[in-house]
């Protein structure tokens, strides 16, 4: 009977695709932005209301809404780009909708081709899709809520209350300038240490290795991302940007060598990696050593510089003193008072292009892109269908459904049918919430203190995921449309209907009816990134003096680490699909495991030929190429993993022994489900 009742309680189960969407992510409260949002969603509205006309300031709070959900930068510069740039957008979405109200199929029409180019911009990039999304949300508002004022009051008013987010986040800014940054790559060396005793333990623990070198790979997308931001428009020139690539160049050697240690089970000395951390500790405080009057200094004076010890246990094996070695390196960098000469001699990433150099290609690829035309032309479909749904049958205040199309139809929010459940379920929470404030809050000076406090949980659960974010966002959008049109608690049940309406619009016109939503893009992305892994292992042992140079190397290897943390990222979009998807994305994991080590495999080949192990011949080095392409063009051909053998000829002497055992390993990877 017990087994009777278990089984018959089973289905109630809640399945793993819905738990994994729901399970809130660990985030920190990020207290400033909290306060911010505070204040700038509610001082307009009180403004508003003290001056007798709370519809003005209404409308300014709900483009400081769109500026506090494009402030997630953490350096100032990019603040700029991030809060700024979409404002315009979204003053230019909300005058065409204000155009566009009132004029039956032609309102339909502007709006649908506002979706197509909405959608074309969201896949060029974090700014770009912010400023697609305002674009299309305020056009969607204009067209669909009467507004007050000229047709350029609600623009104005919408893009100051997006600007006054701008202030409030650049207030710092005169005391606070390239603390961001610096605490990146701060935060770079210290992921670096923990990679170091993950990888020093000679115990072999993958897991473990795994975990810190994936922290080590975030950390330094996001150093370089906001450092080379910077350096892009201060073409290089600033002392502090050159000084901050140069400390994160001087630990590529440091990164490339921990995979040495890991693969042969060396022991590495504690000191090391406590010697990174003080170095964390050096680079976060912006200390520099001291050179000589004839431009000498002693070999150790790098580390006295620093507080870090005069003399650091001798390594005894090849890949201890690749990693004493690269410290040094790293040591000598930081003390170094002057590292142009550093940057100069070896700019192991380049420079960028220039922005408006950027911005062209962007905009050629899009227009050239086909994936930016189906993700444009699904996205114009859904929204298309809306407004000719709620042009037909009488729905009232009907943007709300192209504007729940059109945050879940969002290209860089994850999965779509996720976001779907999410947003039906986030919508419903926020609702309940919203309604206790409509049926309870009498209006007027109420409203400005249920929006303070409402506001501080938009910044405060949006990092812990979509759904919550929804909740967060939904009461806020009601109360301030509620200020707009009073109607009070009666538009609470239509808010629901209209969000399950956009809900269903999305999974069956921007979902079901386009085959390639179903499959999951981790096979061809993969295949990508095996492909690369066979161009820097010849890159690695090849005989072209430019390909093989060391920064040609760092480019590559940092390139491929990027690639697979962001197929790490689609990996955990997949798993919130509903089977089969998110099955077949979960038989792709332990290949995604196995070419990184791929990767920390050449990369620890490479480091012991450098420290005196005999170069592998080039009939091994073509023959493990051979071996990834074709497992390359295996991995485009199938959905489902299948076994497929690998035949090696080389020495097991050679240095390149482990990377074979590897490469056999991912050929021998298999789906556990069909």
């Amino acid at each position: 009977m017990g087994h009777m009742r278990n089984h018959s309680l089973r289905p109630l189960t809640p399945p793993d695709w819905l738990v994994r969407s729901l399970k809130p992510q660990p985030a920190p409260i990020p207290w400033a932005a909290v306060t911010r949002a505070a204040i700038a969603m509610s001082l307009p509205l009180a403004i508003g209301t003290a001056a007798g006309k709370p519809a003005y300031g209404a409308l300014a709070s709900m483009g400081a809404l769109s500026g506090v959900i494009g402030d997630t930068a953490d350096a100032y510069r990019m603040r700029i780009l991030n809060i700024a740039v979409p404002q315009l957008f979204g003053a230019l979405g909300v005058t065409l909708g204000a155009l566009a109200f009132g004029h039956g199929w032609a309102a339909v029409g502007a709006v649908t081709l506002v979706a197509l180019v909405s959608g074309m911009m969201s896949t060029i990039g974090a700014v770009a899709s912010v400023s697609g999304l305002l674009l299309l949300l305020n056009c969607v508002i204009g067209a669909g809520l009467p507004l007050p004022g000229e047709w350029w009051l609600a623009p104005a008013l919408m893009t100051g209350g997006g600007l006054l987010v701008l202030a409030l986040a650049l207030l710092a800014w005169p005391l606070r300038s390239g603390v961001p940054e610096r605490d990146a790559v701060a935060a770079t060396y210290r992921s670096v240490a923990a990679l170091l005793e993950a990888a020093g333990t000679g115990d072999g623990d993958d897991e473990a290795y795994d975990k810190a070198r994936a922290d080590v790979t975030a950390s330094l997308n996001k150093a370089y991302d906001l450092v080379l931001a910077r350096r892009a428009r201060d073409h290089g020139r600033s002392p502090d940007l050159v000084r901050l690539i140069a400390e994160l160049n001087a630990i590529t050697p440091v990164v490339e060598a921990a995979p040495a240690a890991h693969q042969y089970d060396e022991k590495l000395p504690p000191e090391l990696a406590a010697a990174m951390r003080k170095l964390a500790d050096a680079v976060a405080r912006g200390e520099r050593g001291t050179r000589g009057d004839r431009g000498e200094r002693p070999a150790r004076a790098a580390y006295l510089d620093l507080g870090l010890p005069d003399e650091l246990p001798q390594p005894h094996g090849a890949a201890a003193r690749a990693v004493h070695h690269a410290l040094r390196h790293a040591a000598d960098t930081l003390a170094d008072p002057d590292p142009l000469t550093v940057i100069h001699a070896e700019d192991r990433l380049g420079r960028p292009a220039a922005l408006r150099v950027r911005a062209r290609r962007a905009t050629r690829n899009v227009v050239l892109s086909g994936a930016s035309w189906r993700y444009g032309l699904r996205l114009a479909l859904c929204i298309g269908i809306a407004q000719c749904l709620v042009s037909l049958i009488d729905v009232p205040r009907s943007y709300w459904v192209a504007l729940t199309i059109t945050f879940v139809l969002k290209p860089d929010f994850g999965s779509v049918f996720s976001r779907a459940v999410l947003r039906a379920l986030g919508t419903a929470a926020g609702l309940v919430v919203a309604a206790a404030v409509l049926s309870s809050v009498e209006r007027g000076w109420w409203d400005v203190t249920v929006v303070l406090v409402l506001a501080t949980l938009i910044p405060a659960l949006t990092p812990r995921g979509y759904g919550y974010q929804t909740a967060a966002i939904t009461p806020v959008i009601l109360l301030l449309s509620d200020v707009l049109n009073h109607q009070g608690f009666g538009l609470v049940v239509p808010r629901l209907v209209d969000s399950l309406i956009g809900c269903a619009i999305a999974l069956i016109a921007g979902y079901l009816l386009w085959p390639e939503s179903w499959h999951t893009r981790i096979g061809d992305r993969l295949a990508d990134a095996v492909s690369d892994t066979a161009r820097y292992v010849e890159c690695a042992f090849g005989d072209d003096p430019e390909a093989t140079a060391p920064a040609a190397r760092a480019r590559m290897r940092r390139r491929l680490y990027r690639d697979l943390s962001d197929i790490r990222t689609e990996f955990q979009r997949a798993l919130t699909e509903p089977p089969p998807t998110g099955a077949r994305a979960a038989a792709w994991w332990p290949l995604v495991v196995a070419v990184e080590r791929i990767v920390d495999a050449t990369t620890a080949a490479r480091v012991r030929v450098r420290h005196g192990a005999p170069a592998p011949g080039a009939g091994e080095v073509a023959e493990v190429s051979r071996q990834l392409r074709e497992l390359a063009e295996g991995l485009r051909e199938v959905e489902v993993l299948v076994p497929v053998p690998a035949d090696f000829t080389g020495p097991e002497e050679s240095v390149l022994a482990p990377l074979r055992q590897e490469v056999g390993a991912a050929r021998a990877v298999a789906s556990p489900r069909g």
